[in-house]
């Protein structure tokens, strides 16, 4: 597949067919993605292959609260649990979201369907191995997950070229000491990620960005924009 085309269009898919994935198309996308840039070469990351039919509901079950509480913040207008934002706000619309059950049906299909997927990963990163040069900032840590998210997203275009589609989800991050317990988690690692894999009811092709000039600025981050003819 032409490398352009798969940057392009390769986005996220929740719909899967109920064909199956053999294992060792499974091992062999993550032997690819294992190539994936990070810090020092240590390769923080382990990947937990979830096949259990028990432990799966059980973290289609975890994941249903949190896609509630972001589907109530969204349709709010929110930016669901922004590190710079409203909490009381925030809050108010989850808990109205909550009591009123307005959602609910809604949410479950959107979960059901996706954790439908023949393979469903946990993705985990481990604190005694990451370089977080951003640590002692006294805010959110974004530099850590420069070690883990390569790795994922070379399993999303590993995936794409065995005509698989997939999805990366947080939301189980809301509930991790769950987590931790279902998949028997070591303090030392942290939850980056839950992926869901398997061959899409709708491969994506062309996916709606802001332009380059939206983001992009010259020099300074209030200089002129960059990209604005193309």
């Amino acid at each position: 597949m032409d490398l352009v085309a798969t940057l392009r269009g390769t986005g996220s898919v929740r719909e899967f067919t109920d064909e199956p994935v053999d294992d060792d198309v499974v091992a062999r996308i993550l032997d690819h993605a294992r190539f994936a840039p990070n810090g020092g070469n240590r390769q923080a990351w382990k990947v937990v292959f979830l096949k259990d039919p028990t432990v799966r509901n059980a973290m289609r079950d975890l994941y249903l609260g949190p896609w509630r509480d972001y589907f109530a913040q969204t349709v709010a207008g929110f930016t669901p649990w922004a590190p710079i934002g409203d909490r009381d706000a925030e809050e108010r619309v989850i808990e109205s979201g909550r009591l009123n059950g307005e959602y609910d049906e809604i949410v479950r299909d959107r979960v059901e369907l996706t954790f439908a997927a023949p393979v469903i990963l946990a993705i985990f990163g481990d604190f005694e191995r990451l370089v977080a040069t951003d640590r002692d900032l006294g805010r959110y840590t974004m530099v850590a997950g420069a070690s883990i998210y390569p790795f994922m997203w070379n399993i999303m275009l590993g995936a794409r070229s065995e005509g698989l589609g997939g999805v990366i989800t947080t939301m189980h991050a809301r509930v991790e000491p769950e987590v931790r317990e279902l998949l028997h988690v070591p303090q030392h690692l942290a939850l980056a990620g839950v992926m869901m894999l398997g061959h899409p009811v709708h491969q994506p092709t062309k996916l709606r960005r802001e332009p380059v000039s939206s983001f992009a600025t010259v020099d300074r981050c209030d200089g002129p924009s960059f990209g604005a003819d193309l």
